[in-house]
Parts: structure tokens; C-alpha cells; sequence
């Protein structure tokens, strides 16, 4: 079993150890160590990088993987040249592994302050590339508590706690008022003791005073299925998250011409004149389509006791020719309208008054047969996109020859 230098020291970063084996993993070249520093995927917390240097070889690490049975696996981006019982020496990526230390940090603080302030579990941690995320047992979590909660965290940033690490059995833990117990047994538990605020179980690694994890800022809270989740960032990560939204903020009221604390009411007002215009527009259409459908209805002549109107636009869209055919055929004398778009991408829009004898579904597809592409629709209204806008306006006429028989 590998021996995990990590356990006892997340500030080391380089380590000397043997190759124990040399393996497969997932098509990937990888080797089990006897100790290493490097950290794999656990209990939320993404893996350690680095690189294996063995003689002029440094070779780079791009993830390691621990096993069900409990073997890590050091995983390689090229295989290496090793052989079991080879001498090697290991580099911890510093900046991803100090990273780590400050998210990983940083959630035990905030979910004891959670707890502290508003008896709300953390049930499970997620760390990614750019955020971290909490997901609390709660029915109901405020903008105001999430305030409280980040101001207590930060508190304890600030008051820079010692974080120690302590083994105890499962048994001893039992009385120490842990906040949270894992559910396996082990003959002995980790604790990441922050002093006087928080005692935990957990493998990770940390910081060892919670200074060290910079300041805590909390972002996007929603709900979802099992309560409420929050987002979050530490350390370096806020401040480059908190210089991203400033330079945002300033960009964004820099195209408003005004404060960045006036973009909300800025963005109010725009979302207010989009709605205003979209609602201009459409009218504008509506009366565009009733003036268009009433022109075409003059000039056609009546076949079969209707009208039959066959036209493509080339400067018209889907929605428009849509808004059309239902013009034309909620008229009082019965039509049939087969209009066709070839802005964009080429559509077909076919329908017929109630009543008429013909299948536009049907016919939709006699028409697409022949233009390819595909579409369908009911008896009355139907809708194709054809592969090419060449020869729609030859196939509508074609159609509407045949319909007058």
C-alpha cells in the first residue's frame, strides 16, 4: 500500500520514492509508487499534477487516480521508461497544489459557518477549473444568509486559525463533536482541526493556518434537488474572479454611458425598450402581413371556387411567411397558400383554409421528394426545410397547377 506523504504534510512538494509498478490505465500508461505526495481524486477534490523525473527524464503527470481497492495511480501524458524497482523523484505542481489547499480550505470554513449561523449540512463539495460548489441540506436560503455566511467565513479568515491534522480512532472521534463522520469505518480518522471553529474528518489537503486561504467570496446560489447549491471561490482564484467581474461591470457601463452601480437599472431599462420594440414590431408584421395577404388575394384569380396563392420571397422569414398563410387562409373565400423563404435557410410553409379537400402534409413531401430535405405537418398546415433554395419558386408553381387542376 502506497504510503501517503500528503496525509502529514501538504506543504511538501517534492519527495523521493520507488517504483512499485508500472500499468494500464484506461489505454494510458501509468505507475504505482510505494509513497508519493502526489493527491488523487477524493472526497471532492480534484487531483495533483506535476512531473517524475528519473534520470535526464522528467516525465509530466496529468492525473492520478486512486483505485477501489486503494492503489494510486500516477498517470502519464507519454509512457514512461520505467521498470518496476526504479528509483524516481517526484515534483508537486505548487501553484495548482496551493490552489487546492485554499478551495479545500476555505469549504471547511464555509460550511461550518453555515452550520454555525443556520444549522444548514453540507452534504457534498465539488471543486472545478474556476469555481467551487457546495450543495446544502436546506428548503430555503436567503441572499441575506448567504451575506451572514460569507462575512462569519471571512471572520475566520482573517483571525488566521491554526489548521492542524490529527489521527484518532473512529472510537475517539466519537466524542469529539465532530461535524461530520464519514459513513466507512476506519481504524483511524483524519481530522482537519481549524482551531476552535471547525473539526472534521477528511483526506485532503490544507492550509495550515486559515490566513493562508486569502478570503472566501461566495457567487451564484440556486436550488436544485437536494436543497440549495453554492458557488464559490478562495484566495487567488476570488481576487481573479473579483478583477473579471470588475473589469465586466466597467466595460458594461462604459456602453451605458453611466456608474457600474447604475448597469442593473441600466439593463432594466434596455430589457423594457426590447420588449416595447419586439411588441412595435410585431404589430408592424401583423399589419404588414393582413395588407400583403389582402394584395395577393386581389391579384390571384379564383380556381374551383378558391384562390391559390404560390409565391416565394426572397427577402422574408420563416416567421413572416408563416404569419402570411395564416392570413391568407383565415380569410372569408377559401385559399390555399404554398409560400416559400429563401433567406437564410430555404423554407416551405403550406396551408389551406378549413374545409379544403387537400393534404398539405402530403403535400409537402411530393414537394420536398423532389428538393430533398425534410418536413411534414397536418392536413391543413405543413412545414419543410428543402436542401437548396434553387427551382422553389418552378415546384410551388408545379403544385399549385396540379391543385387547380
Amino acid at each position: 500500500m502506497t504510503e501517503r506523504l500528503y496525509y502529514h504534510d501538504s506543504f511538501l512538494h517534492e519527495f523521493d520514492a520507488q517504483v512499485e509498478e508500472v500499468v494500464s490505465a484506461d489505454s494510458r500508461q501509468a505507475i504505482v509508487l510505494d509513497r508519493t505526495a502526489f493527491y488523487p481524486t477524493s472526497g471532492g477534490q480534484v487531483f495533483d499534477t506535476g512531473w517524475i523525473l528519473s534520470g535526464a527524464n522528467k516525465l509530466r503527470v496529468t492525473e492520478v487516480v486512486e483505485k477501489d481497492d486503494g492503489t494510486i495511480l500516477h498517470v502519464f501524458e507519454a509512457p514512461p521508461q520505467l521498470e518496476k524497482g526504479s528509483r524516481v523523484h517526484g515534483q508537486i505542481d505548487i501553484d495548482r497544489r496551493r490552489d487546492h489547499m485554499q478551495q479545500h480550505s476555505g469549504q471547511h470554513v464555509l460550511s461550518a459557518a453555515l452550520i454555525q449561523l443556520f444549522n444548514m449540512p453540507t452534504v457534498s463539495f465539488h471543486m472545478g477549473d474556476e469555481s467551487c460548489s457546495i450543495d446544502l441540506d436546506t428548503k430555503n436560503l436567503t441572499s441575506n444568509q448567504v451575506e451572514q455566511a460569507e462575512t462569519l467565513a471571512n471572520e475566520v479568515v482573517m483571525q488566521t486559525r491554526t489548521v492542524a491534522i490529527r489521527f484518532v480512532t473512529q472510537q475517539e472521534a466519537q466524542g469529539l463533536g465532530l461535524r461530520k463522520l464519514p459513513p466507512v469505518e476506519r481504524d483511524k480518522l483524519r481530522l482537519i482541526d481549524i482551531s476552535d471553529f471547525d473539526l472534521t474528518a477528511c483526506g485532503g489537503t490544507h492550509v495550515a493556518s486559515t490566513g493562508q486561504i486569502g478570503c472566501i467570496l461566495l457567487r451564484k446560489t440556486e436550488k436544485v434537488r437536494q436543497g440549495w447549491r453554492v458557488e464559490f471561490v478562495c484566495g487567488k482564484r476570488a481576487v481573479v474572479t473579483a478583477r473579471r467581474d470588475y473589469a465586466t461591470l466597467v466595460e458594461s457601463a462604459g456602453l451605458f454611458s453611466s456608474h457600474i452601480w447604475e448597469v442593473p437599472q441600466q439593463v432594466r431599462k434596455a430589457q423594457e425598450e426590447v420588449r416595447a420594440l419586439r411588441k412595435s414590431r410585431e404589430q408592424v408584421l401583423e399589419e404588414l402581413a393582413e395588407a400583403q395577404a389582402a394584395k395577393l388575394l386581389a391579384e390571384t384569380l379564383e380556381a374551383g371556387g378558391r384562390k391559390i396563392v404560390a409565391r416565394v420571397f426572397a427577402d422574408r422569414d420563416v416567421a413572416f411567411i408563416k404569419l402570411l398563410a395564416q392570413k391568407l387562409t383565415r380569410q372569408s373565400a377559401p385559399a390555399i397558400a404554398l409560400l416559400g423563404t429563401s433567406l437564410g435557410q430555404a423554407t416551405l410553409v403550406f396551408a389551406q383554409s378549413a374545409g379544403q379537400p387537400f393534404d398539405m402534409g402530403a403535400l409537402m413531401k411530393e414537394a420536398l421528394a423532389g428538393l430533398g430535405g425534410r418536413g411534414g405537418g397536418s392536413k391543413d398546415m405543413a412545414q419543410g426545410g428543402p436542401v437548396r433554395a434553387e427551382g422553389l419558386d418552378a415546384a410551388l408553381q408545379a403544385l399549385a397547377a396540379k391543385l387547380r387542376g
